[in-house]
C-alpha cells in the first residue's frame, strides 16, 4: 500500500497509543494541523484509521462578560451605591456605571425588586427596598462565575442555571459549536505498524542539489494523485455575454466588414424613421412602440439638401414612387428618442460616405416598450448591417443571414418567412429553432427601397438586416431565458461556458 511520509508518521504515532485526540496527534507528529488532517483522511480512505467527530453547542464568554466577571454586573455595582446612600438619581450612578450600562439599569433593578422608582422635581429617584438590602446570588451570577472559570460551557449545562438567550441578550456570552475529534487506528493499520514502517525523507521536487549530492537515491519521491478532489477556482474573466459580443465583432471585421459607431444612444426621429422612408403617421412611431424624450424634446436636422430630398420623397415620391402623399413635418422629425433600432446608423452611414462595393455593421443598444419575459427585453442589443454593391440580389441576403445563424450563433435549424418593413422590399423574417423555446424570431432583413437609398445619395442595391443579437446569444450560451444575459447570478457568471 502506497503511503506518504506524513501518513506513515501519523500511523506510527497512532500505533503507540491506539486512540488519540486530534490535538495530541498533532503534538506528537510535529506536523501542522492541515497536514495531520490530510494524513488522517488519507489513512481513513485506505481503511487504516478512523476519525471520530463529536460536535457540541457551547456558551462562550465574551469580552463584556469577562469584564463583568472582574468588576461585577451593573446591577450589583448600582446596588452597592444604593446600600450606602439609600436613594440616588441616575447621575449618582454615573461614577460606577458606563453610559451604556446606565440605560437599562432602572429596568434591571426594578425587575429584581431591589428598588422603588419615582419622580421628584423632574428627576428619576431610585430608592432601595428591603429585598435590595438582602439581595442574594442569583442563577445568572452563578452562570457568569462558571463561564469565568471555564471560558466555554456546554449549552445544556448553562441552561440549567439561566437561558442562554438571556446571556446573549446581555452580551455576557455567545453561542458557538465546538467539535471534538479523536483518531483511532484500525486492525489493518495495527498490522502494518507491527510489520514495521520505514520512514524516508519525502520530496516532491527533484532539484539539481539532490542530483549532484546523490541524495536522490536516499529519499522517497512523493506520488501525486491527479484524481484527488481540489478546491474549485474561478479565475477572472469577461462577462459571458460581453465576451460573445466582442467575438461577433471580431468575426465580422475578419470577414471584411467596417464597423459603424455612435457616441450617443439618443437619435432624432429623422434618422430613426424619416431617413428610412417610414411615414410620420406610421403606428410604430407612436408612444406604444417607441420611447420619447421628455427633456430635451427636440434636436437638430442635418444641413444640406438631404432634408429636402427626404421631405420630397415622403410627400411626392422619388425613383418612380408616389411617396406617402402627406405634408411632411420637420418639427416631428426633430423629436428626440432613445434609438429604436440600429438601422438608424445605416441611414447615417449611407448619407455620408460608403465604399461601393462595401460591407458595414454595428452593434448597438436599442430601446422598445415590451413585456419582459424569457424572450423579450425593453433594452437590448441589436446587430445591424448592410452590404452595398452593383450585382447584389435577395439570394445573397438569405445566404448572409443563414451564415450568421449557423456559424455565429450555432443554430441547427433556420427558416425564412415573408415580412413587411417600410424601408425594405422584398422583406424577410428569420427564425431559428431553440431546443427549449421552439422557433424563435430574431431578425428582419430585406433590400433597402430605392426611395430611401436614392434620397440618401446611393444609386446601387443595398441588402440590410437587423438581428436581435441577444437571442442569438441564447443559442450560443445555451440559456433559455434572455434575462440571464444581464444577470447578477454569480453561479451563472462563474460557470457560463466560453464560446469560440
Amino acid at each position: 500500500m502506497e503511503l506518504s511520509y506524513q501518513e506513515k508518521l501519523t500511523l506510527i504515532k497512532l500505533g503507540e497509543d491506539k486512540k488519540l485526540k486530534f490535538e495530541e496527534l498533532v503534538r506528537k507528529t510535529g506536523l501542522d494541523q492541515v497536514a495531520v488532517m490530510r494524513s488522517v483522511l488519507g489513512l481513513q480512505a485506505k481503511g487504516l484509521a478512523k476519525l471520530h467527530e463529536k460536535s457540541e453547542k457551547v456558551a462562550v464568554l465574551t469580552e463584556t462578560g469577562k469584564n463583568y466577571s472582574e468588576v461585577g454586573l451593573p446591577e450589583w455595582r448600582a446596588l452597592e451605591v444604593l446600600k450606602v446612600k439609600g436613594k440616588v438619581t441616575l447621575n449618582d450612578l454615573s461614577g460606577v456605571l458606563s453610559e451604556d450600562e446606565l440605560k437599562p439599569i432602572v429596568g434591571l433593578l426594578r425587575k429584581e425588586g431591589w428598588v422603588n422608582v419615582r419622580k421628584e422635581n423632574g428627576k428619576l429617584i431610585l430608592e432601595i427596598t428591603e429585598k435590595g438590602l438582602k439581595a442574594e446570588e442569583r442563577p445568572i451570577d452563578r452562570a457568569l462565575k462558571l463561564l469565568a472559570e471555564r471560558k466555554t460551557v456546554p449549552v445544556d449545562e448553562i441552561q440549567k442555571l439561566v437561558p442562554v438567550r438571556e446571556l446573549k441578550r446581555r452580551k455576557i456570552a455567545e453561542e458557538d459549536t465546538v467539535t471534538e475529534r479523536t483518531v483511532e487506528i484500525t486492525p489493518a493499520g495495527e498490522k502494518i505498524v507491527a510489520k514495521g514502517i520505514e520512514l524516508k525523507e519525502q520530496v516532491s521536487v527533484l532539484t539539481p542539489g539532490l542530483i549532484k549530492s546523490g541524495k536522490w537515491k536516499e529519499v522517497e519521491f512523493r506520488r501525486f494523485d491527479i484524481k484527488a478532489p481540489v478546491k474549485r477556482l474561478y479565475p477572472g474573466k469577461k462577462q459571458p455575454y460581453r465576451a460573445f459580443l466582442d467575438k461577433i465583432r471580431r468575426r465580422l471585421i475578419e470577414m471584411g466588414f467596417i464597423e459603424m459607431t455612435s457616441e450617443s444612444m439618443i437619435e432624432t426621429q429623422f434618422w430613426n424613421f424619416d431617413a428610412l422612408f417610414q411615414p410620420q403617421n406610421h403606428p410604430a412611431r407612436e408612444w406604444t412602440d417607441t420611447y420619447q424624450l421628455k427633456y430635451p424634446k427636440s434636436g437638430y436636422l442635418p444641413e444640406g439638401g438631404l432634408v429636402e430630398r427626404v421631405k420630397e420623397t415622403h410627400e411626392r415620391g422619388l425613383a418612380g414612387s408616389r411617396g406617402w402623399g402627406y405634408v411632411w413635418s420637420p418639427e416631428r422629425a426633430m423629436l428626440l428618442m432613445p434609438r429604436a433600432h440600429g438601422t438608424a446608423l445605416d441611414a447615417r452611414q449611407l448619407s455620408s460616405e460608403v465604399e461601393i462595393p462595401g460591407k458595414y455593421f454595428t452593434i448597438q443598444r436599442v430601446f422598445r416598450p415590451d413585456v419582459l419575459d424569457r424572450t423579450h427585453l425593453i433594452e437590448f442589443n441589436q446587430i445591424d448591417g448592410f452590404i452595398v454593391g452593383e450585382d447584389l440580389t435577395f439570394r445573397h441576403l438569405l445566404g448572409i443571414l443563414k451564415r450568421f445563424a449557423v456559424e455565429i450563433a450555432g443554430a441547427k435549424k433556420v427558416k425564412f418567412l415573408p415580412d413587411y418593413y417600410p424601408f425594405t422590399e422584398p422583406s424577410v423574417q428569420m427564425s431559428a429553432y431553440h431546443p427549449e423555446l421552439g422557433w424563435v424570431e430574431f431578425g428582419g432583413a430585406g433590400i433597402f427601397r430605392e426611395e430611401m437609398t436614392k434620397a440618401l445619395g446611393i444609386d446601387a442595391p443595398v441588402i440590410a438586416w437587423g438581428i436581435g443579437i441577444d437571442r442569438l446569444a441564447m443559442f450560443k450560451l445555451g440559456i433559455d431565458d434572455i434575462r440571464y444575459l444581464f444577470s447578477y447570478d454569480l453561479r451563472w457568471l462563474r460557470e457560463a461556458r466560453l464560446v469560440w
